[in-house]
Protein backbone atom coordinates (compact mmCIF):
# COMPACT_ATOMS: atom_id res chain seq x y z
CA UNK A 1 0.00 0.00 0.00
CA UNK A 2 1.46 3.33 -0.57
CA UNK A 3 1.79 6.27 1.37
CA UNK A 4 -0.94 8.10 -0.55
CA UNK A 5 -3.61 5.40 0.42
CA UNK A 6 -2.43 5.20 3.44
CA UNK A 7 -3.26 8.69 4.65
CA UNK A 8 -6.56 8.59 2.85
CA UNK A 9 -9.24 10.20 4.62
CA UNK A 10 -12.94 9.46 5.45
CA UNK A 11 -16.04 11.48 7.17
CA UNK A 12 -18.95 9.46 7.79
CA UNK A 13 -22.11 11.11 10.23
CA UNK A 14 -24.49 8.33 11.78
CA UNK A 15 -21.52 6.17 12.35
CA UNK A 16 -23.31 4.32 15.29
CA UNK A 17 -26.67 3.38 13.15
CA UNK A 18 -26.78 0.11 11.62
CA UNK A 19 -25.41 1.28 8.18
CA UNK A 20 -22.97 3.51 9.53
CA UNK A 21 -21.48 1.13 11.53
CA UNK A 22 -20.60 -1.22 8.41
CA UNK A 23 -19.70 1.43 6.33
CA UNK A 24 -17.19 2.83 9.47
CA UNK A 25 -16.15 -0.63 9.43
CA UNK A 26 -15.32 -1.29 5.50
CA UNK A 27 -13.92 2.32 5.13
CA UNK A 28 -11.51 1.87 7.67
CA UNK A 29 -9.37 -1.26 6.28
CA UNK A 30 -7.76 1.53 3.78
CA UNK A 31 -8.65 4.79 5.34
CA UNK A 32 -8.53 6.91 8.55
CA UNK A 33 -12.13 7.23 9.69
CA UNK A 34 -13.54 9.86 11.24
CA UNK A 35 -16.36 9.09 12.58
CA UNK A 36 -19.35 11.13 14.16
CA UNK A 37 -22.75 10.29 15.93
CA UNK A 38 -24.77 11.12 19.06
CA UNK A 39 -24.64 7.73 21.29
CA UNK A 40 -21.62 7.83 22.54
CA UNK A 41 -21.23 3.85 24.35
CA UNK A 42 -21.50 2.91 20.51
CA UNK A 43 -18.93 5.18 19.45
CA UNK A 44 -16.79 3.91 21.80
CA UNK A 45 -17.10 0.93 20.50
CA UNK A 46 -15.75 1.99 17.06
CA UNK A 47 -12.63 3.79 18.26
CA UNK A 48 -9.65 1.71 17.53
CA UNK A 49 -6.89 1.94 15.03
CA UNK A 50 -7.54 3.98 12.31
CA UNK A 51 -10.96 5.73 13.50
CA UNK A 52 -10.97 8.83 15.66
CA UNK A 53 -14.79 9.48 16.71
CA UNK A 54 -16.67 12.72 17.01
CA UNK A 55 -19.87 12.75 19.55
CA UNK A 56 -21.83 15.43 17.82
CA UNK A 57 -25.26 16.71 17.39
CA UNK A 58 -25.19 17.54 13.58
CA UNK A 59 -27.82 20.42 14.03
CA UNK A 60 -25.74 22.22 16.38
CA UNK A 61 -21.90 23.27 15.75
CA UNK A 62 -19.37 21.23 16.77
CA UNK A 63 -15.37 20.31 16.70
CA UNK A 64 -13.57 18.38 14.08
CA UNK A 65 -10.04 16.91 13.73
CA UNK A 66 -8.37 19.19 11.20
CA UNK A 67 -8.30 17.74 8.08
CA UNK A 68 -6.13 18.90 5.16
CA UNK A 69 -8.00 16.32 2.74
CA UNK A 70 -11.03 14.68 2.83
CA UNK A 71 -11.26 11.52 0.08
CA UNK A 72 -14.39 10.57 1.49
CA UNK A 73 -17.84 12.36 2.89
CA UNK A 74 -20.47 9.40 3.85
CA UNK A 75 -23.76 11.43 4.87
CA UNK A 76 -25.33 8.39 6.62
CA UNK A 77 -27.22 10.23 9.09
CA UNK A 78 -30.63 10.33 9.06
CA UNK A 79 -34.16 10.20 11.43
CA UNK A 80 -37.78 8.51 10.11
CA UNK A 81 -41.14 8.98 11.77
CA UNK A 82 -44.03 8.17 10.39
CA UNK A 83 -46.09 11.26 9.66
CA UNK A 84 -48.90 12.71 7.28
CA UNK A 85 -49.85 15.38 6.50
CA UNK A 86 -52.47 15.59 8.65
CA UNK A 87 -50.76 14.55 11.49
CA UNK A 88 -47.07 16.34 10.99
CA UNK A 89 -46.42 19.34 13.39
CA UNK A 90 -44.06 22.00 12.65
CA UNK A 91 -41.37 20.68 14.61
CA UNK A 92 -41.68 17.60 12.93
CA UNK A 93 -40.88 19.06 9.57
CA UNK A 94 -38.51 20.94 10.61
CA UNK A 95 -36.72 18.48 12.78
CA UNK A 96 -36.74 15.58 10.10
CA UNK A 97 -35.63 18.66 7.48
CA UNK A 98 -32.71 19.98 9.77
CA UNK A 99 -31.16 16.27 10.31
CA UNK A 100 -31.84 14.41 6.69
CA UNK A 101 -31.13 17.94 4.78
CA UNK A 102 -29.47 21.02 6.65
CA UNK A 103 -26.88 18.93 8.26
CA UNK A 104 -25.71 17.13 5.62
CA UNK A 105 -25.58 20.01 3.48
CA UNK A 106 -24.11 22.67 6.23
CA UNK A 107 -21.03 19.72 6.88
CA UNK A 108 -20.32 19.36 3.11
CA UNK A 109 -19.77 23.22 2.91
CA UNK A 110 -17.45 23.06 5.50
CA UNK A 111 -15.69 20.56 4.47
CA UNK A 112 -15.67 21.42 0.47
CA UNK A 113 -12.01 22.64 0.44
CA UNK A 114 -10.34 19.36 2.30
CA UNK A 115 -12.87 17.54 -0.61
CA UNK A 116 -11.66 19.45 -3.71
CA UNK A 117 -7.85 18.97 -1.92
CA UNK A 118 -8.55 15.48 -2.37
CA UNK A 119 -10.46 15.36 -5.65
CA UNK A 120 -12.99 13.70 -3.10
CA UNK A 121 -16.34 11.65 -3.35
CA UNK A 122 -19.63 12.64 -1.17
CA UNK A 123 -22.00 9.83 -0.64
CA UNK A 124 -25.23 10.56 0.47
CA UNK A 125 -27.48 8.17 1.63
CA UNK A 126 -30.94 8.24 0.45
CA UNK A 127 -33.57 5.88 0.48
CA UNK A 128 -36.65 4.31 -2.05
CA UNK A 129 -38.77 7.09 0.07
CA UNK A 130 -36.66 9.19 -2.04
CA UNK A 131 -38.24 8.67 -5.63
CA UNK A 132 -42.00 7.55 -3.74
CA UNK A 133 -43.58 7.59 -0.26
CA UNK A 134 -46.90 6.90 1.45
CA UNK A 135 -49.28 8.63 3.21
CA UNK A 136 -47.83 8.16 6.29
CA UNK A 137 -44.55 8.54 5.86
CA UNK A 138 -44.99 11.76 4.35
CA UNK A 139 -42.09 14.27 6.28
CA UNK A 140 -39.46 11.59 5.66
CA UNK A 141 -39.80 11.02 2.11
CA UNK A 142 -40.08 15.16 1.47
CA UNK A 143 -36.56 14.92 2.98
CA UNK A 144 -35.07 12.50 0.62
CA UNK A 145 -36.39 13.91 -2.38
CA UNK A 146 -35.15 17.03 -0.63
CA UNK A 147 -31.96 15.21 -0.68
CA UNK A 148 -31.75 14.28 -4.24
CA UNK A 149 -32.13 17.69 -5.20
CA UNK A 150 -28.71 18.38 -3.02
CA UNK A 151 -26.56 16.14 -4.44
CA UNK A 152 -28.07 16.64 -7.91
CA UNK A 153 -26.55 20.43 -7.67
CA UNK A 154 -23.72 19.78 -5.64
CA UNK A 155 -22.52 17.43 -8.66
CA UNK A 156 -23.63 19.92 -11.40
CA UNK A 157 -21.57 23.17 -9.28
CA UNK A 158 -17.91 21.29 -7.58
CA UNK A 159 -16.61 20.26 -10.55
CA UNK A 160 -13.53 19.22 -8.51
CA UNK A 161 -15.52 16.21 -6.23
CA UNK A 162 -17.65 13.45 -7.19
CA UNK A 163 -20.99 13.14 -6.23
CA UNK A 164 -22.99 9.92 -5.54
CA UNK A 165 -26.56 8.99 -3.94
CA UNK A 166 -27.10 5.18 -2.44
CA UNK A 167 -30.58 4.80 -1.98
CA UNK A 168 -31.69 1.49 0.01
CA UNK A 169 -34.79 0.13 0.38
CA UNK A 170 -36.08 -1.44 3.90
CA UNK A 171 -32.88 -2.43 5.61
CA UNK A 172 -32.68 -4.14 9.05
CA UNK A 173 -31.58 -1.37 11.14
CA UNK A 174 -33.18 0.19 13.86
CA UNK A 175 -34.19 2.79 11.81
CA UNK A 176 -36.71 0.81 10.14
CA UNK A 177 -37.45 -1.61 13.45
CA UNK A 178 -39.10 1.92 14.96
CA UNK A 179 -40.85 2.05 11.38
CA UNK A 180 -42.89 -1.29 11.33
CA UNK A 181 -42.46 -4.83 11.61
CA UNK A 182 -40.71 -6.83 8.89
CA UNK A 183 -39.01 -9.89 8.39
CA UNK A 184 -35.26 -9.65 8.46
CA UNK A 185 -34.68 -12.73 5.74
CA UNK A 186 -36.91 -10.22 3.17
CA UNK A 187 -34.93 -6.89 4.10
CA UNK A 188 -31.55 -5.94 3.05
CA UNK A 189 -28.33 -6.69 5.66
CA UNK A 190 -26.85 -2.98 6.58
CA UNK A 191 -23.22 -4.78 5.26
CA UNK A 192 -24.81 -4.32 1.78
CA UNK A 193 -25.25 -0.49 1.53
CA UNK A 194 -21.48 -0.54 3.06
CA UNK A 195 -20.25 -2.51 0.04
CA UNK A 196 -22.97 -0.35 -2.37
CA UNK A 197 -20.59 2.75 -0.49
CA UNK A 198 -17.21 1.10 -1.86
CA UNK A 199 -18.59 0.70 -4.70
CA UNK A 200 -18.40 4.32 -5.77
CA UNK A 201 -15.68 5.19 -3.61
CA UNK A 202 -13.55 2.76 -5.60
CA UNK A 203 -14.91 3.70 -9.33
CA UNK A 204 -12.39 4.37 -11.93
CA UNK A 205 -10.86 8.39 -11.97
CA UNK A 206 -12.92 9.09 -15.12
CA UNK A 207 -16.33 8.10 -14.04
CA UNK A 208 -18.61 8.79 -10.93
CA UNK A 209 -21.84 6.23 -9.99
CA UNK A 210 -23.83 9.07 -9.66
CA UNK A 211 -26.97 6.34 -8.45
CA UNK A 212 -27.51 3.51 -7.10
CA UNK A 213 -30.41 1.39 -6.02
CA UNK A 214 -30.13 -1.00 -3.71
CA UNK A 215 -33.36 -3.15 -3.49
CA UNK A 216 -34.37 -6.63 -1.52
CA UNK A 217 -34.30 -9.89 -3.44
CA UNK A 218 -37.90 -9.77 -1.63
CA UNK A 219 -39.90 -6.48 -2.99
Amino acid sequence: MSNQEQTKTAVVTGATGGMGREIVADLSRDHRVVAIGRNAERLAELEGPGVTCVRADLTEDFDLPELDHVDVLVHAAAIAQRRSVASASRDDWEGHLSINVVAPAMLTQRLLPALNRAGGTVVFINSGAGRGGFGDNVVYAATKHALYALADGLRKSEHGIRVSTVAPGPTDTAMLQGLTDYNRDEVIAPAEIARAVRAVVDAGPTTQLTEIQVRPRVE
